[in-house]
């Protein structure tokens, strides 16, 4: 699915009026409708009422904290999330994106390289060319639908980030294959990604907490120690 340059409305947070209006701007140059604001009972609100394609969240805000906002924000949608953080530690951005965030920028940042990460997060989120028919594993008991960018399992549908849907299918296109975090990158990420091993790992245990009965104790999404990730398969069909 293509999204539509009319339905291309994004959502931006953050409590620093320059900061906003400069994304904004940007984000209007490249043909988006840009949506401010600055707390995050605010975004909350025109989330419901605007239904954005993508929302630019700061970590700070005055009244709930970025990690909660995006929490909320996944309980209603699937909708991409890129996270804003003023510090450069790997802690801060691995929180983010446990708390269901797709990617992240840290501040001070270049409005481009802000767009860059718009157009490669959307890009994921509504692919032009999806992966082609379904794979089923367990008699059924998990279901990848390519056309319909679906994952059931146990017969109910899962509410997948972009990537998360990415790894999975990365990973459950080539059952029993080890793949490395870079493999993973390449692969699942794209190509203008440039985050770190920790951030592979929050993605994945997102996804194990969303597809597996005990996130603990995972039965598809396994870790080879020292070598990456692998996707056993029980029986297919």
């Amino acid at each position: 699915m293509t999204v539509g340059r009319a339905k291309r409305c994004v959502l931006v947070v953050d409590d620093e009026p320059k900061i906003a209006d400069v994304v904004a701007s940007y984000l209007e140059r490249a043909g988006f409708q840009a949506l401010r604001a600055a707390s995050g009972t605010e975004a909350l609100r025109l989330f419901d009422a605007e239904r954005p394609v993508l929302v630019i969240l700061d970590l700070m805000l005055p009244d709930i904290p970025g990690e909660e906002v995006c929490r909320r924000l996944r309980a209603r949608s699937r909708v991409p999330v890129i996270m804003l953080t003023a510090r450069a530690q790997d802690s801060e951005a691995v929180a983010g994106l446990e708390s269901g965030a797709d990617d992240y920028v840290t501040k001070p940042f270049s409005p481009r390289q802000l767009m860059a990460r718009v157009e490669a997060v959307l890009r994921r989120s509504f692919p032009d060319a999806p992966l082609a028919g379904s794979l089923s594993f367990d008699n059924g008991d998990l279901v990848i639908d390519g056309a319909a960018h679906v994952v059931r399992c146990r017969g109910a549908a899962l509410d997948l980030t972009a990537r998360e849907y990415a790894i999975l299918t990365v990973l459950a296109a080539s059952p029993g294959r080890i793949f490395s975090r870079d493999q993973i990158v390449e692969r699942a990420l794209g190509s203008d990604y440039d985050g770190f091993d920790r951030t592979v790992d929050a993605h994945v245990k997102n996804l194990r907490r969303k597809l597996e009965q005990d996130p603990r104790r995972p039965r598809y999404v396994l870790t080879v120690h020292g070598m990456g990730y692998k996707f056993e398969p029980g029986s297919s069909s």
